[in-house]
């Protein structure tokens, strides 16, 4: 048996530094960093439990000697560190973590909705300037993301794959942004945005911008059947779009939102009248306000 060397507080520090480590590694950090806390931790936790530091042996350290019984209060005071810790450092960590993801993803995400617009009204030099940035912007999301897995997306296995398919679509098209037909690069560009929404959701993002993007595509079913002045197929593609924009609500019903709602209301009611004249004017109107809100916080 080892001489024990440590004392009573500072085997209660070590619990509380085995804690941390746990938290950091299980929450913020993934490869390597992960595995060396993850050892920290349980070597803190062991050398706590045991009473006995081998570095402590080698430089002739012990903190073991001349103390005193410890008081209860101590013991108290440890617990209520330690609860404190591991429900605040679960709670912020979870949170952190997400919200410097979504920083990071918010940062690249502009740019391709920058692009997304600007291609579709056929802005060149709009669309080449966004594109730019996206392409680096994105090289260096993917790069961090490629390498680092903090918790929120540590059991993504699709990641990593999700994340080479992205960049070969978007650099695939730079051809397209620079000399070629800006409408086709447009089509192209949507493909990513399921990608990039099904990210969101399997890691537990219950944010607007995936309501918004799923009602997008419910609602570019409407407005394809308005533009062919198509009354009937107004009123089918209505049901699914309102369900996806009831989702919306839920999370946000200003009056930004709500000028969506009229606008998919009165194209309801059109097509129900039968005013196919006025169909195309509204579904411009509806989509029109789909994009103020869209670019602003999708």
């Amino acid at each position: 048996m080892f001489k024990k060397n440590e004392g009573v507080i500072d085997r209660l520090l070590r619990v509380i530094l085995a804690e941390v480590f746990f938290l950091l590694a299980w929450f913020w950090f993934g490869g390597v960093a992960q595995a060396v806390l993850y050892i920290l931790g349980f070597m803190m936790l062991v050398t706590a439990i045991m009473g006995f530091c081998g570095l402590y042996k080698i430089f002739g350290i012990n903190t073991n000697k001349n103390i005193k019984k410890i008081s209860n209060l101590v013991f108290a005071v440890f617990a209520v560190i330690f609860l404190v810790i591991a429900v605040a450092g679960s709670y912020y960590s979870n949170f952190f973590t997400r919200k410097l993801f979504l920083e990071d993803f918010n940062v690249m995400n502009n740019y391709y909705k920058q692009t997304l617009f600007n291609t579709g009204q056929e802005k060149r030099p709009e669309s080449i300037a966004n594109y730019d940035k996206l392409v680096l912007e994105y090289a260096n999301f993917s790069k961090k993301y490629s390498n680092y897995h903090p918790r929120v997306i540590a059991n993504d296995k699709n990641f990593n794959s999700d994340l080479t398919k992205i960049s070969t679509l978007i650099l695939s098209l730079k051809d397209k942004v620079y000399i070629g037909d800006l409408k086709e690069s447009h089509t192209n560009f949507e493909k990513v945005r399921p990608i990039f929404q099904d990210i969101l959701k399997r890691n537990g993002f219950s944010m607007l911008a995936v309501y918004l993007v799923d009602f997008h595509d419910s609602m570019e079913k409407v407005i394809a059947e308005a533009d062919q002045k198509n009354p009937a197929g107004v009123v089918l593609t209505y049901v699914d779009a309102n369900d996806k924009l009831i989702a919306v609500e839920e999370v946000a019903n200003d009056e930004e939102i709500k000028a969506i709602r009229n606008n998919l209301e009165t194209l309801l009611n059109l097509a129900k009248s039968g005013d196919t004249e006025n169909l195309s004017a509204k579904a411009a109107e509806l989509k029109s306000s789909f994009v103020k809100v869209y670019l602003k916080r999708g």
